[in-house]
């Protein structure tokens, strides 16, 4: 009796699984669409939770304006890149890898253009962070989560580098695993918020 009710109970809930799944909505294999503009956001203030106390007469204006600037490309346009990513990624491995299969030399012109432009947005301002050294001599951002932007553009630009130079393995692998990484850490710090 008991593993009938097991049984049944399997099978219902593989009932209930069947049909489209409302998280991966039709027209993912459709060409990207240009990314939101981004929007300063003028009321932001830098956060200093511990131990960026420490550190905080080492941030310049220059710092704050950079990465109130990059707050507002994440806020805008990181959660849709990265979507775009994640679907290009699934549509070529859905045609077994090939490249010139329909439709995929066109979204890689979309996405690498949307990815193109977040680095070119980001590069100035990342470069711009101030890069202190301590005691030790280790390298660290004096201003909160600036690494984690940093770390950020670099990666989107070897995701781009590697979706151009048609190497799956390059943009889903450590490149693009960083990005989901830094951005979730910048998601969680709220740092743009």
């Amino acid at each position: 009796m008991m593993c009938m009710l097991l049984v049944l109970s399997g099978t219902a809930a593989l009932v209930a699984r069947a049909g489209a799944d409302p998280l991966d909505p039709p027209g993912r294999d459709t060409v990207p669409s240009p990314l939101a503009a981004v929007k300063p956001m003028a009321n932001w203030q830098p956060k200093f939770p511990f131990p960026f106390d420490q550190t905080r007469g080492n941030v310049t204006d220059a710092d704050i304006n950079a990465e109130r600037e990059m707050c507002g490309w994440f806020n805008a346009d990181y959660a849709d890149l990265k979507l775009q990513i994640e679907r290009f990624n699934n549509s070529v491995l859905r045609r077994n890898g090939n490249w010139d299969a329909d439709g995929i030399p066109e979204r890689q012109a979309a996405m690498t253009e949307n990815i193109d432009q977040s680095v070119d947005f980001l590069a100035p301002r990342a470069q711009s962070l101030t890069q202190s050294y301590d005691h030790a001599g280790d390298m660290y951002f004096p201003i909160y989560e600036g690494q984690s932007f940093y770390i950020l553009w670099q990666n989107l630009s070897n995701v781009s580098a590697g979706i151009k130079g048609h190497q799956p393995t390059w943009f889903t692998g450590p490149s693009f695993q960083r990005v989901m990484h830094y951005g979730s850490k910048i998601q969680r710090s709220h740092v743009c918020d």
